[in-house]
């Protein structure tokens, strides 16, 4: 019986081929991180609430654990560190296990308050963990080591890359007028492009309650502002007269 902890067995873990398959592992990562991040620039850019850093990580995370079933050879390196895998073993289901069972704890981060989803990049890089745990466990040391050192970064600076590309964030806005103020659809519209904003007819909404007209609707920046673009908002709604009260929130997070 081999010695599973004898030198000679581990330091097949880093063998000629697993080398290559792990090198080759990571030009694959890399070309789906710029694929992801391509993708989520343009939900970014019209304000949505999945950005850059999301669809990277999901899209980085589907590759490692698809590309690793076309190395089968390289499997627990290359079998010959714990011997040949039995014929009556199939790792990919257990794959499918974890990655299911993954996806009910991502959704229990993911929160909504009106118009302000938080926690999907979050939700993501649990994906991504589980994801890591599995390339790792299957033996490809360099490529787990590679993605973790990817993903991180996109989730400390993909924010800021985010941020400084142009888009067009959005912000929810909540006005209550006063007693006797009845505002119109196109004076709200025409009150946001004057600032600067581009109101979204199909988020609006409206309500009444204590002799007040309550409006909710989302406005989208016509450029991006970064940290100014509430607060350009909350400075100019005091130029629309009759508001009692009013809340500008984002709308995505």
């Amino acid at each position: 019986m081999n010695d599973l902890l004898a030198f000679e067995q581990l330091t097949r873990y880093w063998s000629g081929m697993q080398w290559q398959a792990n090198l080759l592992m990571l030009l694959h990562l890399l070309g789906a991180t710029a694929m992801g991040l391509a993708l989520g620039y343009e939900r970014a850019y019209h304000g949505r609430a999945a950005g850059m850093r999301t669809y990277a990580l999901v899209c980085t995370a589907s590759c490692a654990v698809t590309i690793i079933v076309a190395y089968p050879l390289q499997w627990f390196g290359g079998h010959v560190a714990g011997g040949a895998l039995p014929q009556f073993t199939d790792p990919t289901r257990v794959i499918q296990g974890v990655l299911t069972g993954i996806g009910f704890l991502c959704a229990g981060v993911i929160m909504r308050e009106g118009m302000n989803i938080s926690g999907l990049t979050t939700a993501a890089s649990l994906w991504v963990a589980s994801c890591i745990g599995i390339v790792l466990g299957m033996g490809f040391y360099l490529a787990a080591i590679g993605m973790t050192l990817l993903c991180a970064s996109m989730m400390m600076w993909g924010a800021m890359l985010e941020s400084k590309l142009p888009s067009h964030p959005a912000i929810h806005v909540v006005i209550i007028g006063a007693p006797t103020r009845r505002f119109e659809q196109q004076e709200l519209a025409d009150f946001a492009s004057r600032i600067g904003y581009r109101f979204a007819p199909g988020s609006l909404s409206i309500s009444y309650r204590d002799q007040c007209e309550e409006w909710r609707f989302v406005c989208t920046a016509q450029q991006n502002y970064r940290g100014q673009t509430l607060i350009r908002f909350a400075s100019r709604i005091n130029e629309l007269p009759g508001v009692a009260e009013y809340k500008v929130t984002h709308a995505r997070n």
